[in-house]
């Protein structure tokens, strides 16, 4: 690729960009406003679907009244659509643009005070785990044997408010650094997931065996418990990132150094592909023994695999879908 230029792909990948996020990034304070979103210092600015944007203000100026992430960037910070597209790829975590490269000076930035570090406190328990089992074994498949492993391990556990799973993410000595809630009562297919208020995302849901030198990485702490119970391994470290920063993977080693091998088990979808190519050339530079081992064709993640081979009652194939890389 041409340096300067970006492709479709990337094109796709910056408008997709939660515009919302942008806008707070740039020091606006967005605020819902029914199915739209607007901001504080400038109420005529609508956003939609967190993907585009109109202004009720000023509409003589053509060109400048709404648009996509990039004409945001574009009116609001003034770059043109080569610089917005490269910050776009770079807030997503792509890194388009070169450490070298000047960051472009921001437009209509406004002052905010910084928020104050919020305590980290964990979920009050639930007396039991009723919805968390019931959940996971029927939304899930995810069987009882493999979840009673997480429970006991107190790695997960039920809040006693709105009975959302709690996944725990510990540091070397089992102190709890992170954690996040995923919801059991999904509303018209839309998920509750957010992470516990205060918590360190340098660290991530993890299952320790100082023993292995095998450390297996996840987007998601579900993916991780439906990769235990397909293959029955419960002897080897494991991490879900939560997201696609490689930032608790790079805890993880600093406190776990014996590890020697990593297999990257990140969706099937563009997003996964494209974090788990760039993951694995920078963990094989380091020295380690990587390997590239999504679900198989067909299947977004490990839990689609999961539960879609439990429901057609089929024999899944655990080795063939793996490949290892030599960079």
């Amino acid at each position: 690729m041409e340096e300067g230029r970006f492709t479709e792909e990337e094109l796709a990948i910056a408008k997709s960009v939660d515009l919302t996020a942008v806008a707070s990034s740039l020091g606006y304070t967005v605020k819902r406003v029914g199915k739209y979103y607007t901001l504080k210092e400038m109420d005529s600015i609508r956003i939609y679907d967190k993907s585009h944007w109109f202004r009720w203000s000023r509409q003589y100026e053509r060109g400048n009244n709404g648009g996509s992430q990039i004409d945001f960037l574009r009116v609001f910070c003034d770059m043109d659509v080569k610089t917005a597209v490269f910050w776009l790829l770079d807030f997503a975590g792509y890194g388009r643009r070169s450490v070298e490269e000047k960051k472009p000076q921001l437009k209509h930035q406004v002052k905010v005070k910084p928020e104050e570090q919020k305590p980290f406190v964990l979920p009050v328990a639930s007396h039991n785990n009723a919805y968390l089992y019931s959940y996971l074994k029927e939304k899930r498949g995810i069987r009882k044997e493999v979840i009673d492993y997480f429970v006991s391990q107190s790695l997960i556990y039920e809040s006693r408010h709105y009975h959302n799973i709690v996944f725990k993410g510990n540091d070397k000595s089992g102190i709890t650094r992170f954690a996040s809630m995923r919801g059991v009562f999904d509303k018209d297919g839309k998920a509750f997931k957010c992470d516990v208020a205060g918590n360190d995302k340098n660290y991530g849901f993890n299952v320790v065996n100082d023993g292995s030198e095998e450390l297996i990485v996840f987007e998601a702490a579900i993916d991780l418990m439906s990769y235990v119970d397909i293959f029955n391994d419960f002897d080897s470290n494991k991490l879900a990132l939560g997201m696609l920063a490689d930032a608790p993977i790079e805890t993880f080693l600093k406190e776990h150094p014996q590890i020697s091998f990593i297999k990257f088990c990140l969706d099937q979808d563009e997003p996964g592909r494209k974090a788990a190519e760039e993951l694995l050339k920078k963990y094989y530079s380091l020295g380690f023994e990587v390997e590239d081992s999504p679900p198989p064709e067909g299947y977004k993640d490990y839990n689609e695999w999961l539960v879609k081979s439990k429901r057609l009652e089929a024999p899944m194939v655990v080795q063939s879908h793996t490949e290892k890389r030599n960079w």
